[in-house]
């Protein structure tokens, strides 16, 4: 089974307000608790990798731009 981790991440980070944002995490919990043991298991793997993907992402962009600062003079 394959999980759309973004598609949760960007609704989050386009939500209105904290209560919105609460409702898209209570979705995954659902999701999450609807799961068998080795859907559970395929879930948690895929959101660690997904996490790290976007934390490396952020890692990068956030170099490029500290990097592009330093460039300035900034």
């Amino acid at each position: 089974m394959q999980f759309d981790f973004r598609k949760y991440h960007i609704r989050s980070i386009n939500a209105a307000d904290d209560a919105e944002r609460a409702a898209i995490n209570q979705e995954l919990k659902d999701l999450y608790a609807s799961l068998s043991d080795a859907d559970k298991a395929d879930f948690n793997e895929q959101l660690q990798a997904f996490l790290a993907r976007e934390v490396g992402r952020i890692k990068s962009d956030y170099e490029s731009v500290k990097g592009g600062l330093s460039d300035t003079g900034n």
